[in-house]
């Protein structure tokens, strides 16, 4: 019963996050632009500024005008808004004249590949809602700035710091998670179902952490590298082709239940992660810049 309650809750919860992710949209091309500019300080200095609103804005919504949980999420939906506000400012309103003179038809050239690589990377970054895909941005940003400066040897080391940074800190998660695999729940519940629940599915935790350490970073590879329409057939394969299926066998078939399904889940996960990794092992850094750089001059000349 309580576990039903917490899952209608969090859903109703959900709702009132919705217009963050419309906001996302604007957020995340504009922060793309000035990191590649390695612009940093400015979304740096506007996320400080926006974190005091944040509180701010909290603090009356939820003390003084009493409105709850409701009223958190229109705090978080009003700071993304004034966020992303203030870097499109920055961006738009003159603070990067070498690289932004207004708007223009130039805009739209090569317009149908755009289209394309952008429905592939959106088949690509396609999840279920049990995996997200946290941190794409830094390690695609990084590897794309490299191989746009024909730099394979420096796409060939920002890729394996990355990984191996992220693998790190994963390992080091999923030890925390089994560690305190009976206590993890009391950070969000004081239910016994909720944290009896949560700690018969902690090996199943600790091993989604970890993999979701590494998948993360091998498809910001592959973001940078320009493999969406490649990598969008492995995402879909090991999801919908091995994961599904198999957590729809285990959970309802073999009667396992969340656990099932979730075992299902993370074997996609795991031949995803497994795929990306032969496919980055396997790339030839230098002539993947090489084309990069063929490319980046071609676009200069047609414009």
């Amino acid at each position: 019963m309580a576990l039903h309650f917490s899952s209608r809750a969090a859903g109703s919860v959900s709702m009132y996050f919705l217009p963050s992710h419309f906001v996302y949209a604007v957020h995340l091309p504009v922060m793309t632009f000035l990191q590649c500019l390695r612009k940093n300080w400015v979304p740096a200095v506007a996320t400080a500024v926006v974190f005091s609103v944040h509180i701010a804005a909290t603090w009356l919504l939820v003390n003084c005008h009493g409105v709850g949980i409701f009223g958190v999420a229109m705090a978080f939906n009003h700071s993304w808004v004034v966020l992303a506000a203030l870097l499109l400012l920055y961006a738009l309103g003159g603070g990067c004249p070498e690289t932004w003179s207004g708007f223009s038809v130039s805009a739209f050239v090569d317009f149908k590949e755009f289209v394309t690589l952008s429905a592939s990377s959106g088949v690509m970054v396609s999840r279920s809602l049990l995996n997200t895909v946290p941190s794409l941005l830094f390690t695609s940003v990084r590897v794309a700035n490299e191989l746009g400066a024909a730099n394979g040897n420096g796409a060939r080391f920002a890729t394996i710091v990355s990984t191996a940074i992220s693998f790190l800190i994963s390992v080091f998660a999923s030890f925390l998670a089994l560690i305190f695999h009976n206590k993890l729940a009391m950070i969000f519940s004081s239910s016994g179902a909720v944290i009896d629940a949560v700690d018969k599915i902690s090996v199943l935790l600790a091993l989604t952490i970890l993999l979701n350490g590494i998948q993360p970073v091998l498809s910001g590879v592959a973001i940078g590298s320009g493999w969406q329409a490649q990598v969008a057939y492995v995402n879909v394969g090991s999801y919908y082709l091995i994961g599904v299926p198999l957590g729809v066998l285990l959970g309802w078939r073999f009667n396992y239940g969340v656990p099932g399904i979730w075992a299902g889940m993370i074997s996609g996960t795991t031949m995803q992660t497994l795929i990306l990794a032969l496919i980055t092992l396997r790339c030839d850094w230098n002539k993947e810049a090489l084309k990069a750089g063929n490319r980046v001059r071609q676009s200069s000349s047609t414009k």
